[in-house]
């Protein structure tokens, strides 16, 4: 980045493209990878090893914890924490040998105040509801709605929970997401 004053903090083991655009306040930790074309709010806190590629959005008080890859096409809403380790998708049918590139990727919005726990897989195209909590290890393969927890693989509803993330009621084991 040049000496330009910057009004967020880089550590000096982490990359920020030229065309990424870095809000107030935020602070990027070790060995971090910021792309062209990434765009991430303010007061934000990327964990070791955290990747945002061009095209991904993190919206203001934002906490990815380490390990996360934010790839195109994946919008996070203000106040989504991302537990170690979780991971996103863009392409439901990836091939190395034949790539399909943008056309083939398939948004992901995280809504405001959502969690994922460690190690959680959030398949493409699927929309987390606002203040959603999905536990560590599920894997989301559909949209997950305001104020409910999810867990299992595939991820099924277990639960509500309030805003800040107590459980306010628990379903049996057999209810399915809706």
């Amino acid at each position: 980045m040049g000496q330009e004053e910057k009004s967020y903090f880089v550590h000096e083991s982490s990359y920020v493209d030229e065309g990424a655009i870095i809000g107030e306040g935020t602070k990027i930790w070790h060995f971090c990878h910021i792309q062209s074309g990434a765009v991430i709010g303010k007061n934000c806190s990327l964990g070791q090893n955290v990747n945002v590629a061009g095209g991904a959005v993190i919206g203001d008080r934002c906490k990815l914890q380490n390990n996360v890859s934010v790839y195109e096409g994946v919008i996070l809403e203000d106040g989504v924490f991302c537990g170690p380790s979780c991971v996103f998708t863009n392409d439901l049918t990836p091939r190395a040998e034949y790539p399909k590139g943008r056309a083939n990727y398939k948004k992901t919005v995280v809504r405001s105040g959502a969690s994922i726990g460690a190690n959680a897989t959030i398949v493409c195209g699927n929309t987390l509801g606002k203040c959603a909590l999905v536990a560590a290890g599920a894997v989301v393969t559909d949209d997950v709605p305001d104020y409910t927890l999810v867990a299992g693989v595939p991820a099924r509803v277990v639960g509500r929970v309030d805003e800040h993330g107590n459980v306010v009621e628990w379903y049996r084991d057999d209810h399915k997401m809706e």
